[in-house]
C-alpha cells in the first residue's frame, strides 16, 4: 500500500547545534539520548527533550521501509515551533530561515517522498508574512507551522495576526496547528515528572488554540483558511456539543461545530475508538493518516487502524489521497533530458 504520513517529524541538527552556542535563554544542550534538551527559560519546570531518532532522516526512512509499505512523509515541526517566537524578532527570523533552508534541502534529497512545512516567527506580523513568502516562493515548501502560542502569549488569534491568516488563506497553505510546551506546561509543572502535561496538557493546548481561531471569528473571516489540527483535534470532537451550547457569547453566525468540521486532522490517537470517532466527526474526507513519528511508532498505529472498519475507497482516502488533496502535495518536476546534438 502507498501511504503518506501527514504527521512526521525530522529535525535538523544544525539548528540545535547553533542553539547550544547561545548563552541566553532559549538555548539547548546535548543530552545522553543522542538528542538535545531545549530550554525556553531558567524557570521552566520541564524542558523539551529529543533523542537520536529525530535527527537522522536516512534511518527514519529505513524504518518506514521496514513497515512493508511505501511510506512518504510530510515534515512538520511539532512542539519546537514556538521557539522561533521565543527569541527577538530578527533572531527568530534568522533561525526560521535556517530551518526552512534545511527543509528545502530534504525535499530536494527525497523528491516525491518528502514534503515539508515552514517555520515562521509570529512576534511581528510583517516579518511572518515575509518568511512565509520566502518559504513558499523561493524554497518551495508546502505549508506553515502554527504553534499553540506566540512565545508566552496564548493569543494566536490576536487581531494583529489577521493579515497573516488572510495571506495564508489566499495562498491556500495548510497551517499545521500543534501544541507547544509553554502555557500548559507551566500550569501543569507539578505534574508527575511531565506525565500530566504530556498526557493531558498538549491535548488541552491544541483544543484551546483551535477554539481561539473559532471564537475570535478568524475562521469566519477567512473561509478558505486550512487548519490541520494534530492529535485528532485534542478534546474538541468529544466535547463538540458543549462547545456549541456554551459558546453563544462569542456571537458567531454559525455553531462552533461548523467551524471545527471545516478543519482537518490526523489519526494520532493511541486507541481505535479515538481514530474511529475522529473519522466519524470530521468525515472521511477531512482525516489523514499520521503517526507523530518518532513520538509514536507507526507499527501500532497501523495495527490499531485495522480495527477501524473502512471500505477500500475510504482506506485510499485516509492513507493517501486526502493528504495529496488537502495539503496540495505536488510531484517533483521531471528531470530534463539532455538533448543530443543534431547530426551535421
Amino acid at each position: 500500500m502507498h501511504i503518506i504520513d501527514s504527521h512526521f517529524h525530522w529535525w535538523p541538527r544544525s539548528i540545535f547545534d547553533k542553539l547550544c552556542k547561545r548563552e541566553a535563554f532559549p538555548k539547548a544542550r546535548v543530552n545522553k539520548r543522542g538528542g538535545y534538551d531545549y530550554m525556553r527559560r531558567n524557570t521552566s519546570g520541564q524542558h523539551l527533550n529529543s533523542w537520536a531518532e529525530w535527527f537522522d532522516l536516512d534511518k527514519q526512512f529505513e524504518y518506514m521501509d521496514s513497515l512493508g509499505h511505501r511510506v512518504d512523509v510530510v515534515c512538520s515541526i511539532g512542539p519546537f515551533s514556538v521557539s522561533f517566537s521565543d527569541m527577538p524578532v530578527e533572531e527568530g527570523r534568522d533561525y526560521a530561515l535556517m530551518w526552512n533552508e534545511e527543509m528545502a534541502g530534504a525535499q530536494k534529497k527525497y523528491p516525491g517522498r518528502l514534503w515539508a512545512s515552514a517555520a515562521v516567527p509570529l512576534q511581528d506580523t510583517k516579518v511572518a508574512i515575509e518568511v512565509v513568502d520566502d518559504a513558499v516562493n523561493r524554497l518551495g515548501l508546502m505549508g506553515v507551522n502554527l504553534p499553540g502560542s506566540v512565545g508566552e502569549d496564548a493569543r494566536i488569534d490576536a487581531e494583529r495576526l489577521q493579515p497573516f491568516y488572510a495571506h495564508c488563506a489566499k495562498l491556500g497553505l495548510p497551517l499545521f496547528l500543534h501544541p507547544t510546551d509553554v502555557i500548559f506546561q507551566d500550569m501543569l509543572s507539578d505534574g508527575y515528572d511531565g506525565a500530566l502535561h504530556l498526557s493531558l496538557g498538549r491535548v488541552i493546548e491544541v483544543s484551546v488554540a483551535a477554539m481561539r481561531l473559532v471564537l475570535s471569528g478568524t475562521m469566519e473571516r477567512h473561509p478558505d483558511l486550512k487548519i490541520v489540527m494534530s492529535h485528532t483535534g485534542g478534546s474538541l470532537p468529544y466535547q463538540s456539543g458543549r462547545m456549541d451550547k456554551n459558546s453563544k457569547a462569542a456571537k458567531l453566525p454559525r455553531p462552533v461545530s461548523e467551524y471545527l468540521k471545516r478543519m482537518y486532522s490526523d489519526t494520532v490517537s493511541p486507541h481505535s475508538e479515538g481514530m474511529r470517532f475522529a473519522i466519524d466527526y470530521y468525515g472521511i474526507d477531512n482525516v489523514m493518516y499520521g503517526t507523530d513519528y518518532p513520538c509514536w511508532d507507526p507499527a501500532p498505529c497501523l495495527k490499531l487502524l485495522e480495527n477501524v472498519e473502512l471500505s477500500e475507497a475510504d482506506k485510499q482516502k485516509l492513507f493517501y489521497s486526502n493528504a495529496r488533496r488537502i495539503l496540495g502535495l505536488k510531484d517533483p518536476a521531471p528531470a530534463k533530458t539532455k538533448r543530443e546534438p543534431a547530426l551535421v
